[in-house]
């Protein structure tokens, strides 16, 4: 049966006029994301209390008074504080089997799943305002919050370890993994690692130690190691939450948990490689709420990003991003076909894997196993009448091969190559054996791009770089004395690093005709790169020196992203 809407219970219930729900209506229309439930009390129709009831009769949950719940330690200890802050969520009562959550958005349903994943226990949902349940958390668990090291304490006082691998059962393993301890552990990790916007978690056995590293803003930062006699454990676990084979400990496997942290969706994709220490496992951490797809926030600045815009209005033609792993060429790619992404417009993707889903286009992923290949796939592509094409990477001679082929019958392609710049693109095309006719025929603009770290805006402090320091830059001393150089001190904002969240640096070369004709002639990279910083290209290094010099990055991060140029 069809839910009611919150606007008509609340005019059900006598809260609210018909005429004040249309006004309300309206209201919502004018501010898009906004809750109606938030309009109607910011317009001062309602109560807080009186939504929050209209909440719970919506969705027939009780209404729960936080300030007057008496919540026993015990059922505390069943969710840690950082779930019920990541959640919004604060357990109330365990009765046969069935916790009680109050919760301050009882549509999000995906959440109560998420924590009958974690906690193992049917989980059902009560009623609160979120200032209640931001409250409650803060003063249930005030002088009980839990970390890393106290739940491993409690593992190493609750298990005899004898230091050695011991042989192992299967069914006392699978046991073990379900265990409340075990489930404590690795919710923490994932939880304090999606809070921290991380972007892999790594879980690496050695002879003495089981490690746990976690990536984020492309540098790892290691856990307190949990004790090596779990490390079993705690892998079968990650394999019973992404559905794998906890017996196969000999092949490499692939899973996925997809989880709501906090209303969003992320999804985690599991890799588990056996090794000869036991298996080893990452997560790659796909949040969306973290990778904006929009042009306008990857950090390009306004020139590039207007020659850039321009290529991707173009009818045919190759454009590439290049970049090594872990440089934010997809994330680029992404936001670029988003802004493509109309009713007008047909839109496939073949990649390894895919890792967002957009709605609009129409995505296939590779699958070598089974002879997906890019270069199948785009033959069956070509057939589908596609406007604009993504191919995940050019690897190959056949990839490239049916990339040109495309472009040349009326296609954009975009697609990716692992160079260091964006001259050294047309070269790894030669090299696999594409023609340079084909290539000046074909190709319309590379953009070679890496990330930096940014400076924490909380904690960025001025110094005075050292003549050493500065000699990094290649600039004059006495020009670099001219600008204002910052770093981070470290705050709890950026966990004491001195850095916050990432930004793009760039380099765009437009194959015009003077480009091609050096490409025709077989030119080196420097005389292709000389002659388009000639045109206004500007270069990985001194799109970096842009950001230190506005204060938005460090000299370190720039020259350890960027090779050294003749920048006079």
């Amino acid at each position: 049966m069809a839910r009611r809407k919150l606007g008509q219970v609340l005019v059900d219930l006598g809260y609210m006029s018909d005429d004040q729900l249309w006004d309300v209506l309206e209201e919502q229309n004018q501010s898009p994301g906004e809750l109606i439930g938030q309009v109607a009390i910011r317009m001062g129709f309602v109560t807080d209390s009186q939504v929050t009831e209209a909440l719970a009769e919506q969705h027939g949950m009780p209404v729960v008074n936080l300030a007057e719940t008496n919540i026993p330690p015990k059922v505390l200890e069943l969710v840690p504080e950082t779930m019920a802050a990541v959640y919004k969520i604060v357990p109330i009562s365990m009765k046969d089997n069935v916790l009680t959550v109050a919760m301050a958005n009882p549509g999000n349903v995906a959440a109560l799943d998420d924590l009958r994943n974690f906690l193992g226990v049917d989980v059902r949902g009560a009623v609160s305002s979120l200032a209640d349940v931001e409250t409650a958390i803060a003063k249930v668990y005030a002088g009980h919050e839990d970390s890393i090291e106290d739940v491993i304490g409690q593992l190493e006082s609750g298990h005899e370890d004898d230091g050695k691998m011991r042989g192992i059962d299967i069914g006392d393993m699978d046991q073990m993994s379900d265990a409340a301890p075990i489930r404590k552990l690795l919710n923490m990790i994932l939880l304090l690692a999606i809070k921290d916007q991380a972007s892999d978690i790594h879980f690496e056995p050695f002879e003495d130690e089981f490690k746990v590293r976690v990536k984020a803003d492309g540098v790892l930062y290691e856990m307190v190691p949990p004790p090596r006699h779990l490390a079993n454990a705690i892998v079968s676990r990650i394999k019973v939450m992404s559905e794998l084979d906890i017996a196969e400990r000999r092949l490499p496997q692939d899973g996925r948990i997809e989880l709501n942290v906090g209303g969003n969706p992320v999804d985690l994709r599991v890799s588990v490689l056996p090794t000869i220490n036991g298996e080893s496992v990452v997560m790659r951490v796909l949040d969306r709420t973290v990778i904006q797809l929009d042009l306008n926030k990857i950090g390009m600045d306004a020139n590039t990003l207007s020659r850039f815009r321009r290529m991707l209005k173009l009818p045919n033609g190759i454009v590439l991003v290049t970049g090594p792993t872990g440089s934010g060429k997809t994330t680029t790619l992404y936001s670029a076909l988003n802004e493509l992404n109309d009713i007008e417009t047909k839109v496939i993707t073949t990649e390894d894997p895919i890792e967002y889903e957009i709605d609009g286009l129409i995505q296939v992923p590779v699958n070598a196993d089974i002879d997906v290949t890019f270069s199948n796939v785009l033959r069956a592509i070509l057939r589908h009448d596609p406007d604009k094409i993504l191919i995940g990477e050019i690897r190959d001679f056949e990839t490239a091969e049916i990339a040109v082929q495309s472009a040349l019958t009326g296609h954009l392609v975009f697609s990716t190559l692992h160079t260091n710049d964006a001259p050294s693109a047309v070269t790894r095309l030669r090299d696999m054996g594409i023609q340079p006719f084909l290539i000046t025929a074909t190709v319309e603009g590379i953009l070679a791009q890496r990330l930096v770290r940014m400076i924490c805006k909380e904690c960025r402090s001025e110094f005075e770089p050292s003549d050493d320091l500065l000699m990094e830059l290649q600039l004059p001393i006495q020009q670099a004395r001219k600008y204002k150089f910052y770093y981070g001190k470290g705050c709890p904002r950026c966990n004491n690093g001195g850095y916050k969240g990432r930004t793009g640096i760039y380099e765009l070369m437009t194959i015009d005709d003077d480009i091609r004709d050096m490409i025709s002639n077989n030119s080196s990279v420097d005389e292709m790169r000389n002659l388009a910083r000639g045109q206004g290209m500007t270069t990985l290094r001194e799109s970096g020196l842009k950001l230190i010099f506005d204060g938005v990055s460090t000299i370190d991060e720039v020259v350890r992203e960027t090779v050294m140029e003749d920048l006079d």
